[in-house]
């Protein structure tokens, strides 16, 4: 998995922990596969991701788009709404600080048309 698509935090030691909302999130959506009784490789296939992104979701390393987390809706028979609901109580505050952009602009030199 590429380090940009995981949605983590840094505690107080340095070691990275999942954010609650998407510990909250895997777990809702590994809930409702339960229900279901579908396995994370038949989500996966039928969702068109991979069985460890699944798993990823579920642990809550992941930080998967909103057109995927809509395509495992459809698949579980849920809507946004449905598989949201239950984490209304979950903090939406950020966690962690945030990552400081090591890129400079390029200086722009302008010219005149001539």
């Amino acid at each position: 998995m590429l380090p940009f698509m995981t949605a983590k935090r840094q505690d107080a030691i340095g070691v990275r922990q999942p954010a609650p909302i998407s510990l909250a999130l895997g777990k809702r959506i590994k809930q409702c596969r339960h229900a279901i009784e579908k396995s994370q490789e038949t989500l996966a296939f039928e969702a068109h991701v991979d069985r460890t992104y699944i798993s990823a979701i579920e642990r809550g390393v992941a930080n998967p788009s909103i057109e995927t987390i809509a395509n495992i809706c459809h698949v579980l028979g849920v809507t946004l709404a449905e598989l949201f609901e239950p984490l209304g109580k979950v903090s939406l505050a950020p966690t962690g600080t945030r990552r400081a952009n090591a890129a400079t602009p390029p200086e722009i030199k302008r010219q005149r048309l001539r």
